[in-house]
């Protein structure tokens, strides 16, 4: 028998159909995390209960696809960014845009909330990574990052630092206290990463079929995880339960888990279909022994549990 922490939740608990078309982006909102907000091809975002798998509340106002969501860590508001190169900033409750902020001159890839929600970063198509003051009544950025000599893929941030992939090959950390910046060159496109709770380790994903998980002290490689299909869309890897597995999803809809220590791939290989078309993002849910939630290009994102 497998302990709890090396499962990967293969039982479908609920599928979320209401979206026409290709799905995005699916994320759990802050805390007990007993919501998840979805965006896709449809321009909309859906507020979707996770226990019934209904949707609770659809967020209109984007003018092209959704491709990304960041919620605050009071779960009062969430920012937004797609195809329309507006970054928004969203009131959870009432369904009203509290900030639009323009100034990209290609499509918004992700957006992300710093640690307490007064700033939102958005990486865009046209290789910027702009910073944006939520307190503030200015419309206009307060910082460019402009390094990237490509597409910005994936943007974290901490108190102190923003770690950004670019489709360049290029993880770029951005020491905001020392105003230092440090790069290093993974040879091929990154489209995600995730660092470790304790921010000491990072994992890569890269458009060859390869995860890496890397120190961040000394740049030494920990290790690789290998069996699964990603080519030429952006899927995304995130760490199961208590960081002991590592997760992603792939170009032909399946699920892989590997165990974090070892890379073995955990249960049969290769692992059986979720979805019928890539699978765009996967998220495990926050506190959650076994539980994680995949959106597709299928039209549908589903909650998986152990």
């Amino acid at each position: 028998m497998s302990s709890a922490s090396t499962i990967v939740p293969r039982r479908l608990h609920a599928s979320l159909n209401g979206h026409k078309g290709p799905i995005h982006i699916a994320t759990y909102a802050k805390g007990s995390a007993q919501y998840i907000l979805t965006g896709g091809q449809d321009r909309t975002i859906k507020l979707w209960n996770k226990e019934s798998g209904s949707i609770v509340k659809t967020y209109s106002g984007h003018g092209y696809e959704v491709l990304s969501i960041s919620v605050s860590p009071d779960n009062a508001k969430f920012a937004s960014s797609g195809g329309d190169r507006v970054a928004y900033v969203w009131d959870v409750a009432s369904g009203e845009t509290l900030r639009r902020y323009s100034g990209h001159l290609g499509r918004i890839n992700v957006i992300q909330f710093n640690p307490d929600a007064s700033v939102v970063a958005s990486g865009s198509f046209d290789g910027t990574i702009k910073l944006w003051d939520i307190r503030s009544q200015s419309r206009n950025a307060i910082q460019t990052l402009d390094d990237a000599r490509d597409s910005i893929s994936s943007i974290q941030i901490t108190s102190s630092e923003i770690i950004t992939g670019s489709v360049d090959g290029y993880v770029r950390s951005y020491d905001l206290r020392k105003g230092k910046l440090t790069s290093d060159y993974l040879g091929h496109p990154v489209t995600h990463i995730l660092p470790t709770k304790d921010s000491l380790s990072l994992l890569i994903t890269t458009l060859n079929s390869t995860l890496r998980l890397f120190d961040r002290a000394n740049g030494t490689l920990l290790n690789s995880y290998r069996g699964h299909k990603n080519e030429s869309y952006r899927t995304s890897a995130c760490f199961g339960y208590g960081e002991a597995t590592v997760l992603c999803g792939d170009e032909d809809g399946r699920i892989w888990g590997w165990n974090l220590l070892e890379g073995d791939i955990i249960g049969i290989n290769p692992p059986p279909k979720a979805h019928e078309k890539v699978i765009t993002w996967l998220e495990h849910h926050p506190i959650s022994e076994a539980e994680m939630v995949s959106a597709s290009a299928d039209g549908t994102a589903k909650i998986w549990r152990a």
